[in-house]
């Protein structure tokens, strides 16, 4: 899922969508739900709250990468304790038998914060090594997309910075990582780095493409080490 923010569509319709899109995962059932970021449009008590509520009746795991609306655009030690108080850990590991979910702050990325960003890098780097040396499929979900329409493309609203981009693209490529999620965008992208998917795709909030309201399910078949996705609109009975 991308950008729940609720707030962003009009606050009532973007909870509304937000149960329906539930209520569809958990017939599904996959093994979890991972929200690329922007839970809410607005951080504070109240919509961290109602969001919470809303994904407490998921029936599966439900991971969540921060976004710079849950964070700041320019985060600090306030906000991120804030995040952290009422959310939780802002980047994680989650471990399954034959692969792993990687949940970065890509927030860290886009802006130096003092004693956060390196801590932040430095865990990044580590934590894929290691799963790397234990043979895991390798997944990482995040907010921001490392570029848009071109890897070389300045920096903007939408991107990392160039030369941070450039830098860990080629060391998850390096270590083989499958695929990474993003959000922040609005509009469906596909991309490739080298060995690497690239995906951020529809929101429950606002879509600037017109692409409908929904969530991808994605689906990793590892005896033939292919990943495909199958986008499921709200509107849908199927």
């Amino acid at each position: 899922m991308c950008d729940t923010q609720l707030g962003f569509g009009g606050y009532e319709e973007d909870k509304i969508r937000f149960v329906k899109a539930v209520e569809k995962i958990n017939l599904l059932n996959p093994d979890f739900v991972l929200v690329c970021g922007d839970l809410v449009d607005r951080a504070n008590e109240k919509s961290f709250e109602d969001f919470l509520e809303i994904k407490e009746k998921f029936k599966v795991p439900c991971f969540l990468a921060p976004g710079n609306h849950d964070v700041g655009n320019n985060p600090n030690s306030k906000s991120l304790e804030f995040y952290r108080k009422k959310i939780g850990a802002d980047y994680f590991v989650q471990e399954f038998e034959n692969y792993a979910l990687v949940v970065a702050n890509s927030q860290l990325w886009k802006v130096e914060v003092e004693e956060e960003s390196q801590k932040h890098n430095d865990w990044f780097l580590e934590t894929i090594k290691n799963l790397n040396s234990k043979n895991k499929n390798i997944f990482v979900g995040m907010h921001f997309p490392f570029f848009v329409e071109n890897v070389k493309e300045e920096e903007n609203y939408y991107n990392f910075p160039i030369g941070k981009r450039l830098e860990i693209l080629e060391f998850l490529s390096e270590n083989e990582i499958k695929a990474v999620f993003s959000g922040h965008a609005h509009k469906t992208i596909f991309n490739n780095y080298k060995n690497i998917k690239l995906a951020s795709t529809e929101t429950t909030s606002r879509n600037f493409d017109k692409r409908p309201f929904g969530f991808r399910l994605w689906t990793f078949d590892t005896k033939n080490d292919s990943l495909s996705n199958k986008f499921y609109g709200l509107e849908e009975t199927k």
